[in-house]
């Protein structure tokens, strides 16, 4: 099976167990396909995928004005260069792969109350999306 493909299984069930909606995208292009439909309240990123990358990815949603303060978190086997990277692209939070499951539910539950505490509608928590391995 598809490494990237079980690593998004794993973040989706952890999550899922916590209550969070999860919806999950193969890569980088449909990650921002999925954004503008599902307004998800945060996005995790692998930083290697196809067509196009996580820290790519992260610049085009910090530069559309509809996604620019949207929480994001790089999921991936970061180097320091990467991480770098990720910072000025504008990455909320990274998380090195292998994880902890319960580290990766404390990354994100973080990340999604920052948002509530900063939204003026504190309606209904909406989905967390992630896209990539």
């Amino acid at each position: 099976m598809d490494d990237n493909k079980v690593i998004r299984q794993l973040i989706r069930v952890n999550l899922e167990l916590e209550g969070i909606e999860v919806v999950t995208a193969a890569d980088g292009a449909e990650c921002l396909e999925v954004v503008h439909q599902v307004r998800p309240d945060l996005v995790t990123l692998d930083v290697v995928m196809p067509r196009l990358d996580g820290l790519r990815t992260a610049a085009r949603l910090r530069a559309d004005p509809r996604t620019r303060d949207l929480p994001l978190a790089i999921v991936s086997a970061c180097t320091q260069h990467e991480v770098e990277s990720g910072l000025e692209a504008g990455v909320d939070a990274f998380l090195a792969k292998p994880f902890e499951p319960g580290e990766l539910v404390r990354v994100v539950r973080r990340l999604i109350q920052g948002r509530v505490l900063e939204a003026e509608d504190t309606g209904p928590t909406s989905p967390a999306g992630h896209a990539g391995g």
